[in-house]
């Protein structure tokens, strides 16, 4: 269920901004950070131990599960971590008179630019222009 919300696409009001960003990905982290921890836990080493005995075939499932929800645990740390270093700069954008916040858009730009260029996850158009919006 999890995996199904993750590859739908993101239906938001279009007035939220960067901060909303961080949090939706926030979230994300901790649904597949508490995944990935059941998934270590003892009762699924145990199922996944009598699937190899048994040698059934759900294991190819389960490993297809496995790597997906690894991959979308992955996506939300790297896209928290690059995220949060947008927070300094966009503090102006929530606390400022709309003078004040022409100074903080170069720096904001300049952030941006660094997350589309570092970032393995968020530096698809998509995403950038998703949080371009935001700004």
């Amino acid at each position: 269920k999890v995996l199904a919300e993750n590859d739908q696409l993101r239906k938001e009001a279009d007035d939220l901004g960067p901060r909303a960003e961080l949090d939706y990905w926030k979230k994300r982290l901790s649904k597949f950070n508490y995944l990935t921890d059941q998934l270590k836990g003892p009762d699924v080493k145990a199922v996944l131990g009598v699937l190899t005995a048994a040698k059934s075939k759900l294991l190819k499932n389960w490993r297809t599960l496995d790597i997906r929800i690894t991959d979308a645990a992955n996506e939300a740390k790297d896209n928290v971590k690059y995220l949060y270093s947008l927070e300094k700069c966009c503090e102006p954008l929530y606390s400022s008179d709309p003078v004040s916040m022409v100074d903080a858009i170069p720096g904001l730009i300049n952030a941006i630019k660094m997350i589309q260029d570092v970032s393995q996850y968020y530096n698809t158009s998509e995403k950038i222009s998703l949080l371009f919006v935001k700004v």
